[in-house]
Order: structure tokens, then C-alpha cells, then sequence
């Protein structure tokens, strides 16, 4: 009966909480940011600091097409981006918005030719360099290898978190579900595409939660109980929440050919991934990487990432992990503590 009693006056606790909270107390993206370049619906934001830059260093973040890109830039203290700004880096992001109908027949050949590039090109301007530092995140990653084998001569340093490169492992329950055993008998993705035009947003997220049905649709509401009547700790989860939540669209003929090519054919350690008529070889890319991963990674297995050392021609591989999941890796704060200053001191020791 006490435990009936606590449980229900945290919910009376909660309530009251939550019927006083307003949509700008949930706000997500801390760093106020400048528009420095936009085509189409991309956007390049340049992300202000209040350190002033000791060393040229620009790094551009490659976030994912799933989901939105400010979960690098969530809440204060939980920041990957304003970590690095406080450690001197100037940082941009590409923001990839949300497709429309008019985006269905974007390719990836858009996406890593075309947006990639030119973002890259207006970087180099702006700081009058020849080569820059790429960031890339999740498919963000597996684009940043493509584009560093394409463009050689245009990236220093490359660097590379919870970033899928084989994609056959079978450890991971998306690549099983995408057909990584079973290709098209596994997930029809040309039906898909050719049924929806672009990949609804909504349809990725349930199929994200259901690889982990329980812990990602039940419990966590389960355990929500316990910190209904934190304010604090309330509105970190509706953050997450609403970031979760907040899912665009996929541009159809993208996703056909990342899914077909990547989860299905297992075409980027094969050699035989083509952007743009182009084959894209990551034997090519000699430039120094740093390897990221997380070792709770259900979404890459940490197996998929750390295949990257076999088929990269850098003599310059550094690899470092995390015990947390694939979210964690952004939102930790003890990863947090150790993320940013790994990042940077292993750039500044590749900038002579």
C-alpha cells in the first residue's frame, strides 16, 4: 500500500509538472549557428563560438538522413558540438532538412557529389584551404568514406563515429531485417519505393523500435514513472522524445540504392559501390581516420565499424570505443567528458 501511495503522488507530482511545461522548455540545439551556404533544402550552418580560434581547424559534420542532425547539439552540458567549439575547432553541420515529394528522385549521387561537395567547396573558401576535416555519424559516416575515396584531395582528416561499413554482420538486427542474408526475399525495397515514392519517416522510426520492441516501446514509458516528478529529468526525456520523433522523410531513389547496395549487396567492402559513375574504393582513402564505436551498438554492431581497417589504405588508423549504445554515444555525459578532447588532440597531432 506505501509503494501504491508513493507511485500514485509522483503521478499527481508529474502531472502538475508537465501542465506547466511550454514547448520552448524542451527546446533542442543549444549553440546558436550562422547560415553560411543553402541549395535545395540543404542548409550549411557554421556553429558560433565564444572561443576565439587559436588554429584554422574547420571540421564539417556528415550527420544521417534519419533523424535530425541536432542530436550532436542537444542541451547544455550534453553537447557534442559546443564541446569541440570550447576546444577550439570550428565546426559546421550539414542540416538535410525534410524531402518532399519534389525529392523522390534524388540519388546518392546528389547527396555526396553534389551537396557534399559543395558544402566542402564553400569550406575550403572560406578558410582558404585546400583539404578539411570531415565528421561523419552513423550513414553520415559510410557517405564521408564514399566522398574521401571520391575526393581524395579535398579531406585531411577523416573521422568516423558508430559508422556502418559491413554491412553483413549479423549481430546487428537492422541489417538481418534489411536482408542482409536474404536480400529482396527479406525486404522488397523496390516495391517499397515504387509504392511510397519517399520512405515515410514514421515507417523508419517503427521499424527502429521494433528491433527492440520492448525496452524501446514499453519500458522506457515503464520507467518514466520513476522521474515524472524530476523536472529536470522530465524534460530530458520529452527531448529525447521529441527528437526521436522528429523524422523526415527518406528520398525514394537515395534509399533504394543505399539499402539495395549497402545492406543488401554489401557493395562498399566489395569495391563495387558506383556514386555518380564513379566506383568508389576505400582502398583510395590514405588519409589519417579516427574509428569511433560503441560497444552496446545494437543499430551498428561495434563488428561492422571496426571492419574498417581491413579494406582502407591509410598506413594512420586510430580506433577508440565507448561503453554505451548508439544514442549514448551522442548524449552521455561521462562519453562527453572524453569524446570532445579525444577528437581534437588527435587532430591537432595531424595538422602540421
Amino acid at each position: 500500500m506505501h509503494e501504491f501511495t508513493e507511485l500514485f503522488q509522483k503521478l499527481v507530482k508529474g502531472i502538475d509538472i508537465s501542465s506547466r511545461l511550454r514547448e520552448e522548455d524542451i527546446q533542442i540545439g543549444v549553440t546558436p549557428t550562422e547560415e553560411v551556404y543553402r541549395e535545395d533544402k540543404v542548409v550549411l550552418y557554421r556553429f558560433n563560438s565564444k572561443v576565439e580560434h587559436s588554429r584554422n581547424i574547420p571540421i564539417l559534420i556528415v550527420y544521417a538522413l534519419v533523424n535530425r542532425p541536432y542530436m550532436v547539439d542537444l542541451q547544455e552540458g550534453r553537447s557534442l558540438v559546443a564541446n569541440l567549439l570550447k576546444l577550439g575547432l570550428d565546426v559546421y553541420l550539414i542540416d538535410w532538412g525534410y524531402p518532399s515529394r519534389g525529392d523522390r528522385w534524388l540519388t546518392l549521387d546528389d547527396y555526396i557529389n553534389g551537396y557534399i561537395n559543395n558544402c566542402v567547396d564553400v569550406i575550403r573558401k572560406r578558410h582558404n584551404l585546400e583539404r578539411i576535416n570531415l565528421l561523419g555519424i552513423c550513414q553520415g559516416g559510410t557517405f564521408s568514406l564514399c566522398y574521401s575515396s571520391l575526393y581524395p584531395e579535398k579531406v585531411k582528416n577523416l573521422i568516423t563515429m558508430v559508422t556502418p561499413v559491413d554491412f553483413h554482420i549479423k549481430e546487428g538486427l537492422f541489417n538481418v531485417w534489411s536482408g542482409c542474408t536474404q536480400a529482396s526475399q527479406a525486404m522488397d525495397v523496390d516495391l517499397m519505393v515504387d509504392t511510397f515514392g519517399n520512405i515515410p519517416g514514421d515507417f523508419l522510426n517503427f521499424t527502429f523500435i521494433m528491433l527492440k520492441p520492448f525496452q524501446l516501446g514499453v519500458k522506457k514509458y515503464i520507467d518514466l514513472l520513476e522521474i515524472i516528478d524530476n523536472e529536470e529529468k522530465l524534460v530530458n526525456f520529452l527531448r529525447m522524445e521529441k527528437w526521436i520523433f522528429d523524422s523526415p522523410d527518406q528520398a525514394g531513389e537515395a534509399y533504394r540504392q543505399f539499402m539495395k547496395d549497402f545492406y543488401q549487396g554489401n557493395k562498399l567492402i566489395k569495391g563495387q559501390i558506383e556514386i555518380g559513375g564513379k566506383r568508389v574504393d576505400l582502398g583510395n582513402i590514405r588519409i589519417p581516420i579516427l574509428n569511433i564505436y560503441a560497444t552496446q551498438d545494437h543499430l551498428v554492431p561495434p563488428a561492422s565499424s571496426l571492419a574498417l581497417e581491413k579494406y582502407i589504405g591509410s598506413p594512420d588508423y586510430t580506433v577508440c570505443s565507448f561503453p554505451v549504445g548508439h544514442i549514448g554515444i551522442y548524449v552521455s555525459s561521462k562519453v562527453q567528458q572524453n569524446l570532445p578532447p579525444t577528437i581534437v588532440n588527435w587532430l591537432k597531432m595531424r595538422l602540421a
